[in-house]
C-alpha cells in the first residue's frame, strides 16, 4: 500500500493522548477540592519517589495567532502582570500544604499563552515565591516556552541566573507568507539573534518548535524552514501536525480560508521530508513529534527507554504528580486529573476567594490505569506488552490492530506489539484500539486528524 493510501485510510479524527482519557471523555464535570486533594494524597502514599512537577500557565499573549488551539487571553495591557502572578503564588499556597511532608518539586515548566509576555522580574518573583512555598530538588529542571520577539536579553539573563536551562523557542515556519495567514510575524534575523543569545547566556538546549499543515504552506517553503532550522541545529525539534479544530471555542483558528490548508498528501510530504533531514543530520527520532540530538538529555532517556510523557510533553522525568497552576492548567496524580477553569477572571476570582479554582476532571479507574500505561508505552517507546491476563477484552483489541498489522505499520510477537518505522506517524491510530471510551461521533467534533 502506498503513503498516499496509508494516509486516506488512518487519517481519521483521534485524540493526541496527552491524557488517558482524554479530556472529552472525562468523568466529574465539577471536582471537589477535598476530593481532589483526598486523591492526591493517596497517589503519594503509593508511591516512593515524592518528587513532582509543576506546570505554570501564564494565558497572556499580545496578539492572536490563528493556528493556535490553546488557552490564552489577549491583551496589550501589561498591568495584569503582577495580579496574575499573585494569584499563581496563591494558588500553590493553597495546595501545597495538603502534599506529603517529603515533597519537593524536581520540574517547573512555564508554558502560555507567552510566558515572556511577563517582565523577567515578575517571572523571576514568580520562581523564587514558588520555592519559599515548597523545596526544590537540588537537580531541578527549570524551562520555559519563549516568543522570539518578545524575548528580550533580561529574560535570558535573568531566568539563566536563578537556575533555567532549557528554552523552547516558537517557530513555526519562516515562510513570511505562512506567518502572514497565522499571524505570527517574526523574522529570521529575530530567531537567530535569541537563539544565540541563549547559548550566550548558557541555556545548554535550546528547542525549536515547527508546525506543518499550515495554511499557505508549500515544499518550497518549509524546505527552507528545516535549512534554516538546521543551520542553528537547536538541541530539540518539535515537529508539530497543525490541528485545526475551528469548532472548539476559543481557538481563533478562522482567520484564514481551509482552502490554504495544505492537502493531506503534501501534510504528509512536509512531514517526511523535515523528518528525513533531521535523521540525515544525527537527530533520533524521540516519541511522537519529537527529535533530539544523541546527547540530548531526552535522546539519552529515549534510548535507555526512560522517557515519560505529560501534559507538558516528553520529558526525562517520571514523576507521577504534576501540579498544574495558572488558568486552564492540568493537573495529573496518576489516579486522576483536575483541570482548572478556563477563563482569566474566573480563575482569577476563585483563587482571590481562597478557593481551589477547579472545574473537572476524571477519577481513573483500574481499566483506565491499564489502558493509560499501554499508551504511554506505545507514545514513549513504541512498543508495549499486552498480556494474557488482562482487564481489557484482548480479542477485541487485537482485531482492531488487524489492519494495521496487515499494512506493516505494527507487529505483534510473544505478547509484545510493536509500532514498525512505517507505522510511527500512526501511532495515534494504534493508540485508538485500546482507547475503550473512544466514540467516533464525539471525535468527528472535538478531535483533530491524526495525520
Amino acid at each position: 500500500m502506498t503513503t498516499s493510501e496509508l494516509i486516506q485510510k488512518y487519517n481519521v479524527p483521534g485524540p493526541r493522548y496527552t491524557s488517558y482519557p482524554p479530556v472529552p471523555y472525562w468523568n466529574l464535570q465539577q471536582w471537589e477540592a477535598k476530593d481532589w486533594i483526598s486523591l492526591i494524597r493517596k497517589a503519594q502514599n503509593n508511591e516512593t519517589n515524592k518528587k513532582l512537577s509543576l506546570y505554570i500557565h501564564l494565558p497572556y499573549c499580545d496578539s492572536l495567532c490563528t493556528f493556535c488551539g490553546c488557552h490564552k487571553h489577549i491583551t496589550k495591557n501589561h498591568q495584569v502582570e503582577e495580579r496574575y502572578i499573585d494569584a499563581v503564588l496563591k494558588e500553590w499556597l493553597l495546595i501545597a500544604p495538603n502534599l506529603h511532608p517529603a515533597s519537593e518539586v524536581e520540574e517547573i515548566h512555564l508554558g502560555g499563552g507567552t510566558p515572556t509576555f511577563f517582565a523577567a522580574d515578575e517571572l523571576v518573583r514568580l520562581i523564587n515565591g514558588l520555592k519559599q512555598i515548597l523545596p526544590f530538588s537540588q537537580e531541578i529542571e527549570l524551562s520555559f516556552e519563549a516568543h522570539p520577539n518578545s524575548t528580550t536579553k533580561e529574560h535570558l539573563e535573568k531566568l539563566n541566573k536563578i537556575g533555567f536551562r532549557r528554552i523552547s523557542f516558537g517557530i513555526q515556519d519562516y515562510d513570511p507568507i505562512v506567518q502572514q495567514a497565522i499571524h505570527r510575524i517574526q523574522p529570521a534575523e529575530q530567531v537567530f539573534a535569541c537563539h544565540e543569545q541563549a547559548k550566550k547566556y548558557g541555556f545548554s538546549s535550546i528547542s525549536h518548535d515547527l508546525v506543518f499543515g499550515l495554511p499557505k504552506q508549500s515544499m518550497e517553503g518549509f524546505k527552507n524552514t528545516v535549512k534554516q532550522t538546521l543551520f542553528l541545529k537547536p538541541n530539540r525539534i518539535s515537529l508539530y501536525s497543525y490541528a485545526h479544530v475551528p469548532w472548539v471555542k476559543g481557538t481563533g483558528q478562522r482567520g484564514f480560508d481551509e482552502a490554504d490548508l495544505p492537502s493531506p498528501e503534501l501534510k504528509r510530504r512536509l512531514y517526511e521530508y523535515a523528518k528525513n533531514n533531521f535523521l540525515q543530520e544525527g537527530y533520533r527520532e524521540i516519541g511522537m513529534d519529537h527529535f533530539a540530538l544523541p546527547d540530548d538529555a531526552l535522546a539519552i532517556a529515549a534510548a535507555e527507554k526512560k522517557l515519560h510523557r505529560n501534559f507538558m510533553g516528553y520529558t526525562t522525568t517520571p514523576n507521577e504528580l504534576l501540579i498544574g497552576l495558572g488558568m486552564s492548567a492540568i493537573s495529573d496524580c496518576k489516579l486522576g486529573f483536575a483541570q482548572n477553569e478556563k477563563t482569566v477572571s474566573e480563575y482569577l476570582r476563585r483563587v482571590e476567594a481562597g478557593e481551589l479554582p477547579l472545574t473537572k476532571g476524571h477519577q481513573l479507574n483500574e481499566r483506565d490505569l491499564e489502558i493509560r500505561w499501554h499508551i504511554l508505552n506505545l507514545m514513549c517507546r513504541f512498543e508495549t506488552i499486552f498480556p494474557q491476563e488482562t482487564l481489557l477484552n484482548r480479542v477485541e483489541i487485537l482485531e482492531k490492530l488487524s489492519e494495521m498489522i496487515n499494512d506493516k505499520l505494527i507487529s505483534i510477537q510473544n505478547d509484545v506489539i510493536t509500532i514498525l518505522p512505517a507505522g510511527i506517524p500512526f501511532v495515534r491510530n494504534c493508540c485508538m484500539a485500546f482507547d475503550t471510551y473512544f466514540e467516533h461521533d464525539i471525535a468527528m467534533r472535538k478531535f483533530s486528524m491524526t495525520i
